[in-house]
C-alpha cells in the first residue's frame, strides 16, 4: 500500500478534509517502501525494510492550530485524526507568524523524479549489488564497510482552500568505505540516484578500493595554506554538515536581514545583489532537472520553480518563509530540495594534470561550525588523501584538519571541473589555492 496513486491518495484527503469543522484544515499524505543493507568486513550486518503510508492533518481556529497523524485510513480513525487535530488547535496558543493556508496552486510538471527499476527492487537485488560489491575486496585482499539503501514513494497535499499536490518520487544512494589489513590505506565511494538502472557497486567499490591501496604508509607534510583539488564527495555530503550545504543553508533571508548570517548587512538588510564569489560561481536549483529531479511543490504547497541563487559571483535571490517575505516585503521564495552548482568539462583527473603542486581530498567529515556570520568551519580530511606534483599523484598524505569558509574558498577559485550528483546535488570538483590545514591527523 506504500506507494498510492494521485486518485487514491486524493480520495482520502478529500475524505479527511470533509470531516473537518476547523476553519482551515489541511492534509498531507505520504508513503514509502524500501529497504537497505549494511556490510562490514566484507560480510552482509544487517538488512531492513520500510512500508508505511502516514497521515498528518493539521486544523485551525484563527491563529491556533493543531496536528494530529495516524496511518489507518478507515473512517472511523479519519474522523478521530481530525477530531484530535482541532482539539489540539483550541488548545494551542495563537502563532505570532500565522499565515493563512494557500490556495489552488499551478506546479511545473513531473519529470522523471520516480523510476519503476528503483520501486521495483528486491532484497535479492541488494544482496547482489552489495556481494558484487564485497567481491572486489575480497579480490585485492582489502577490507571493505558499505551501505546500501533505497526507497520510493509519494507525497500528497490538499487542504479546504483548494490546493492539490501529488508526487512520486524514488532513490538509490550507496557508500563504501575500503581498508587494507593493516590499518594504513582508505578509501571511500559514494553515489545516488533517482533511477537503479544507473547503480553499479562494483565500479564505486574499485574506485574505493584503489584509494585504499594507494594510500597506504602515508607521508606527513606540513600544516599550511595549500593548492587543494576537492572531489564532490568532499564538497557534499548526505547531510548538512558539508561546505558547500552549509553555504546554501546560509541562504535565508530572515537570517540576513536579522543580523545572523554572512549575508546581513551592517546596518540592517541583506546583500542580495552584491558580488560576493569568484565570477565562474553560478549556482541554481531546478526540481524540473534531468539528472536530479526533485519535489515541484514545497513542504507547505509553494511551487518549486527554476531558481538562481548565485550567478557570477553575485548573490541573485534568497529564500525565505511565507511570514517573513510577507513582513519584509520581499519576493517569496521557498527553499530549494536540491541545487546545482555550474561547472566546466574537466575531471578530476584532468584537474591533477594541471596541478604543480597540490593536495588531491577525497572526502571531508566530522564538520563542525567555528563561526556562523563568516562560515568557517573546522573538520577533517579522510579516505584518500595525496600529493599532487607536476600534473602526478607522488604519494599519500596523513590528514589534516582544516579551518575554512565556503566564502573564501569559493574567491580562491583556480579551475571547476564537470559536475557530478552527490547528495542529491550536482557538483563539480573544484581546484583551490590558499585551503587551510592547521594541523595533522593520525586517523586513515
Amino acid at each position: 500500500m506504500a506507494i498510492l496513486s494521485q486518485t487514491e491518495a486524493q480520495a482520502i484527503l478529500t475524505k479527511v478534509i470533509g470531516f473537518s469543522k476547523a476553519d482551515e484544515c489541511e492534509a498531507t499524505l505520504s508513503g514509502q517502501s524500501g529497504g537497505n543493507v549494511r556490510s562490514a568486513r566484507n560480510a552482509i550486518s544487517t538488512s531492513g525494510g520500510i512500508d508505511n503510508v502516514s497521515l498528518a492533518v493539521e486544523a485551525r481556529f484563527g491563529k491556533r492550530s493543531g496536528v494530529a497523524t495516524c496511518n489507518q485510513f478507515d473512517d472511523a480513525t479519519l474522523r478521530t485524526c481530525v477530531t484530535r487535530a482541532e482539539e489540539i488547535a483550541r488548545l494551542a496558543p495563537e502563532s505570532p507568524e500565522y499565515m493563512p493556508l494557500l490556495g489552488p496552486q499551478k506546479y511545473l510538471p513531473i519529470t522523471n523524479s520516480f523510476a519503476k527499476a528503483t520501486a521495483d527492487i528486491t532484497p535479492d537485488y541488494r544482496a547482489a549489488q552489495v556481494g558484487s560489491s564485497m567481491a572486489v575486496s575480497d579480490e585485492r585482499k582489502l577490507s571493505s564497510a558499505a551501505f546500501l539503501n533505497d526507497s520510493a514513494g509519494f507525497l500528497a497535499k490538499r487542504n479546504s482552500k483548494g490546493l492539490e499536490a501529488y508526487q512520486q518520487q524514488s532513490g538509490l544512494e550507496f557508500s563504501i568505505t575500503v581498508r587494507t589489513p593493516d590499518g594504513t590505506g582508505s578509501g571511500y565511494a559514494t553515489a545516488d540516484y533517482n533511477d537503479a538502472a544507473k547503480f553499479d557497486a562494483k565500479v564505486l567499490t574499485r574506485i574505493a578500493a584503489d584509494k585504499a591501496a594507494g594510500s597506504r604508509n602515508a607521508k606527513a607534510l606540513e600544516p599550511g595554506k595549500y593548492t587543494v583539488i576537492l572531489e564532490p564527495a568532499a564538497l557534499v555530503a548526505n547531510t548538512d554538515a558539508s561546505l558547500l550545504q552549509a553555504l546554501m543553508s546560509a541562504m535565508d533571508a530572515r537570517n540576513a536581514d536579522e543580523g545572523r548570517s554572512f549575508l546581513s548587512k551592517k546596518g540592517g538588510g541583506n546583500r542580495k545583489g552584491e558580488k560576493l564569489f569568484d565570477e565562474r560561481v553560478t549556482i541554481y536549483s531546478d526540481p524540473a532537472n534531468a539528472e536530479v529531479p526533485d519535489l515541484v511543490f514545497s513542504g507547505d504547497g509553494r511551487p518549486q520553480q527554476k531558481m538562481t541563487w548565485i550567478e557570477k559571483g553575485v548573490v541573485k535571490n534568497l529564500y525565505t518563509s511565507r511570514y517573513w517575505a510577507q513582513k519584509a516585503g520581499i519576493p517569496d521564495i521557498p527553499r530549494p530540495g536540491g541545487w546545482i552548482m555550474e561547472g566546466g568539462t574537466q575531471s578530476v583527473q584532468d584537474l591533477i594534470k594541471g596541478t604543480a603542486k597540490g593536495i588531491l581530498v577525497t572526502r571531508l567529515w566530522y564538520i563542525r561550525p567555528v563561526d556562523p556570520q563568516t562560515l568557517l568551519y573546522t573538520g577533517l580530511t579522510r579516505d584518500g588523501t595525496f600529493y599532487i606534483e607536476n600534473g602526478q599523484i607522488k604519494f599519500p598524505v596523513k590528514n589534516f584538519r582544516f579551518n575554512e569558509s565556503p566564502i573564501i574558498m569559493l574567491n580562491n577559485l583556480e579551475a571547476i571541473g564537470k559536475p557530478v550528483r552527490v547528495g542529491g546535488n550536482l557538483v563539480p570538483p573544484l581546484k583551490i589555492r590558499d585551503f587551510t590545514f592547521t594541523s595533522l591527523s593520525d586517523a586513515v
